[in-house]
């Protein structure tokens, strides 16, 4: 094993550890207070609900490309993690507009759910990319399987009244430090690799404005921050459908089977 894959196996396993180990926090009620509760034509909360339709047409096109004969897949099992990407995008649209019409913790769960399906699937997607074909489908189903975990362990704890977000909170951080990672010191074996960064930017910046939702709100009454979010989130997405649509095969790259 060489010192690369070492040092990924020791993050994997301190993400482990901490994800187990750290104090458990539970989800803070007052997240679901967001800036804008702004009704129109009966729909509650309306831009937080609206803003979702970015992933619905995102995952729609992305699907759409991942099917299409054109696009560059060199071999056609690696359609996959982009397919079940593209359908986390779908669902993460119809999960989110429904929490957000009336916001708490169960809701909550059908929006986190897509998310993270989509989040495991992109980096089994960047894995068969960069890394290995056959590790990266092979890992796409425990991926998933590990990132539903999550979300289903976190709203359990929340149901028995020892809510813990952390295993949640520890495996998103995981899998786009591991997609920086991966980016960084893989390349791809398609062009347009590099366009994994604006995703990664995309998730960075979404991040800023659900954390600056008041504040955002507050500069004019125009949209909030977590209304941004979700806008700029979807951008991201896109990205990945383009990214798609354009690119080719590269050179063989050794070791990348």
């Amino acid at each position: 094993m060489g010192s690369r894959s070492r040092l990924l196996a020791g993050f994997s396993v301190l993400s482990v550890g901490a994800a187990l180990l750290l104090p458990a926090v539970p989800q803070p009620l007052g997240y679901h207070d967001f800036a804008d509760h702004r009704d129109f034509c009966g729909i509650a909360n309306f831009l937080d609900v609206a803003s979702n339709v970015g992933f619905l047409l995102v995952g729609a096109l992305g699907l759409r490309v991942v099917a299409r004969r054109s696009t560059e897949f060199e071999q056609p099992a690696e359609r996959l993690p982009y397919a079940v990407f593209f359908v986390g995008m779908v669902l993460t649209a119809l999960g989110s507009a429904y929490y957000h019409l009336s916001p708490d913790n169960e809701r909550l769960f059908w929006d986190r759910l897509p998310m993270t399906i989509a989040f495991m699937s992109l980096v089994s997607a960047q894995l068969v990319d960069r890394v290995s074909v056959r590790a990266g489908l092979a890992l796409l189903l425990p991926l998933l399987l590990i990132g539903v975990a999550s979300v289903v362990y976190w709203l359990a704890t929340e149901r028995a009244g020892d809510g813990n977000v952390v295993p949640y909170g520890v495996l998103q951080g995981y899998s786009v430090v591991m997609l920086a990672v991966f980016a960084a010191s893989h390349p791809s074996h398609y062009t347009r690799g590099g366009d994994i960064w604006w995703v990664f930017a995309g998730y960075v910046l979404a991040k800023v404005f659900e954390a600056a939702d008041r504040r955002a709100f507050e500069v004019g009454h125009v949209l909030s921050g977590h209304t941004l979010k979700h806008l700029v989130a979807a951008v991201a997405g896109a990205v990945v459908w383009q990214m798609l649509s354009r690119r080719t095969l590269r050179a063989t790259i050794p070791g990348l089977t």
